[in-house]
Formats: structure tokens, C-alpha cells, sequence
């Protein structure tokens, strides 16, 4: 056969129940779930900061970056709510490469799923239980969202999972934001279909159930810029790219219209420096159309300890191993930045 089936693994319950979340941090979830669904739903005027490392390769970085992003949070809290990227699931291009935590705990070893179930959930735990953050993940296998369904306030659905029928009906059955993007051809109307089907309610088989979903009207769209025929980045954050994604919402007659811009990938052509240029540029937007200010919720950042990013082995410590991202000092006046412009 040319599919060998290595192991079972547990199934999510199992995980969770060996590393459980304590009753006074589900509260605190419940409180920032809620805090994060006021500002999609336009109860507050918070700006939302999707933010940290393009993936997460290491606990002990990781969980440096977030208590720094943590002091951050407390000078800007009456502006901005900060939800940390511990992106544990890694789509790949051409299938090739590090695929996160979830497949290698340690990326210069070999792969084991069980104890990267494991480890995943135990970082996104600690990041809870010792700084308050619930945080943001991409839902690359939508089976395995359960192992980290208690710990999670975001989850993002990439360029090339957005089409994908799963991954829309399994939206459809949270209850937190979750950021649908625009497919890598840059086709809204991909994007769009997807977050109609996820804010729809569904039967379908999930994990070996049959379920039946009510609707996610937290779904919603994140531009992250697309590439032409021709393999060229082109963004899709200009005045005239919010205003045709604001067009499409009142087409569609959406529940709570909510973009959140991603400042890298296509948008950047993953030049990470160019992230507060284009932070700047949709803010400005903002000030000059009131309706464009009231769909944009927030940003998606990439950002780690270090400028820049590295090939796996060479242990540059908080230097992103995937795409390059903003490092810790002008992360930290970035979102000042933004604080002073809202």
C-alpha cells in the first residue's frame, strides 16, 4: 500500500483531558472571546493586532516574544487588543518543507505527530496560563482544531484552504472570529462564497460524526495580496482594493462586514520591512472614508524577536525559519504607532 498507517493517535478529548485548562483561565478565554467578538460585531471600537512570528519553531522564543508583546498590551489596552500568532500549522506551496510544530516540535528533527499534538497544545496553554494572552492559530487540517478548540480566540484560514469545502464547514461550527483570506489568485469572490458558506448553517461528516452546524457570523476576510499570471505579487490593501472588498460585502449582505489586512506575504511581497508603510497607508484610508474605518477591524503582522528570517540549523534565537518578519524594536514602536493613530 502506498499509504502505511503508523499509529493511532488520540483523539482530542484525550488530549485535552492529560493537559487540561484550568476553570479560572477558561473563564479568562471566555472574557477575551467575548472582548474579541464586541470589535467584529462594531460593540467596540478596539483595533485588533493579530500579530507575532510567521511560525512557531521554538517554546522558548515563542514564549519570550509574547510576555514582551504582553508589556506592550498593557500600554496600549484602551486602543488596541493584542491576540498573539502561535502558528503551529504551516501550509507549504509546493508541499515541501516545515510544516510547524504540529508535524516537528524540534524542526531539525524528524517528524512525529503524537508529540506534536502534544506540544502544541501545551504551548498555547502556557501562553494563557502564564501571560492571559489567548492567541491565534491557522486551521491548516480542520480535523485537528479540536486539540486546541479550548484555548484558541482566532483562527485564520489560509490562501490555499479557503476554497476548500472542509475547512468551510468546519468554520461554520465555531464561535470565535475566524479570518477567511483571499485565494493566492487574488479572486474575491472565492473568498466571499467562503465566508457565506461559513456564516451558513450545515450537516456533514466531521472526525467520524455526523454534525450539523448553526453558522458562524464571526467569519470574515482578510486580504492578504495575490500573484498574477505571471507569478508577480500584487497587494490588495490600496483605497481602491477596500472599497471594492466593502462592495462586496453589501452585495452579499453579510453578517457584521470585517476585514483584518495582513501586512505581509502578497501585500508585501514578503519585503517585512514594508509592513508599517502599509499599516500607515490603510490607516490613512480610515481617516478618509468612514465606511472603509468601520470594516477595517485590525492588522495581521508578522513579527518575531529578530529582523529578518534564517534557514533551519542555523539557531539564530527568535529568527523566524519560514517567512522573514519584523523584529522586537520596531515591532514595539509599531504598535505604538498605531495606538497614537486611533
Amino acid at each position: 500500500m502506498s499509504m502505511n498507517f503508523i499509529r493511532k493517535l488520540p483523539i482530542p478529548q484525550e488530549i485535552k483531558k492529560q493537559y487540561p485548562l484550568s476553570i479560572a483561565f477558561e473563564t479568562i478565554k471566555q472574557q477575551r472571546d467575548a472582548e474579541t467578538a464586541k470589535i467584529f460585531t462594531g460593540e467596540s471600537d478596539k483595533f485588533l493586532l493579530i500579530i507575532g512570528p510567521c511560525s512557531a519553531d521554538r517554546e522558548d522564543a515563542v514564549m519570550e516574544y509574547i510576555y514582551r508583546l504582553a508589556k506592550v498590551q498593557e500600554q496600549v489596552k484602551d486602543k488596541i487588543l493584542i491576540i498573539p500568532r502561535i502558528y503551529t500549522n504551516k501550509p507549504r506551496t509546493n508541499g515541501t518543507g516545515y510544516k510547524g510544530m504540529v508535524h516537528q516540535p524540534d524542526p531539525t528533527k524528524a517528524e512525529d505527530m503524537l508529540e506534536g499534538l502534544i506540544s502544541i497544545r501545551k504551548l498555547h496553554k502556557r501562553a494563557i496560563e502564564e501571560t492571559g494572552f489567548t492567541c491565534a492559530d491557522e486551521m491548516l487540517y480542520p480535523e485537528n482544531y479540536r486539540y486546541l478548540s479550548d484555548l484558541l480566540s482566532y483562527v485564520a484560514v489560509g490562501a490555499r484552504s479557503v476554497e476548500n469545502q472542509q475547512h468551510r464547514l468546519t468554520v461554520s461550527g465555531m464561535d470565535i472570529p475566524v479570518g477567511m483570506k483571499n485565494p493566492t489568485s487574488g479572486d474575491l469572490s472565492v473568498m466571499f462564497n467562503s465566508i457565506y458558506a461559513s456564516q451558513s448553517s450545515h450537516t456533514f461528516l466531521y472526525r467520524g460524526w455526523e454534525v450539523h452546524t448553526i453558522g458562524n457570523p464571526l467569519a470574515h476576510a482578510i486580504l492578504r495580496g495575490y500573484v498574477n499570471k505571471h507569478g508577480e505579487s500584487l497587494p490588495n490593501y490600496h483605497y481602491e482594493d477596500l472599497l471594492l472588498t466593502y462592495h462586496h460585502y453589501l452585495e452579499k449582505n453579510l453578517e457584521n462586514p470585517a476585514v483584518i489586512v495582513d501586512t505581509n506575504h502578497a501585500n508585501s511581497n514578503k519585503c517585512y520591512l514594508e509592513q508599517p508603510r502599509i499599516v500607515n497607508e490603510v490607516l490613512h484610508s480610515c481617516r478618509h472614508n468612514a465606511e472603509i474605518k468601520k470594516m477595517i477591524k485590525g492588522f495581521m503582522i508578522e513579527s518575531y524577536l529578530e529582523d529578518g528570517s534564517q534557514k533551519i540549523g542555523e539557531g539564530i534565537y527568535g529568527k523566524s525559519i519560514t517567512d522573514p518578519c519584523l523584529g522586537w524594536d520596531k515591532t514595539n514602536d509599531l504598535i505604538l504607532r498605531i495606538a497614537d493613530q486611533l
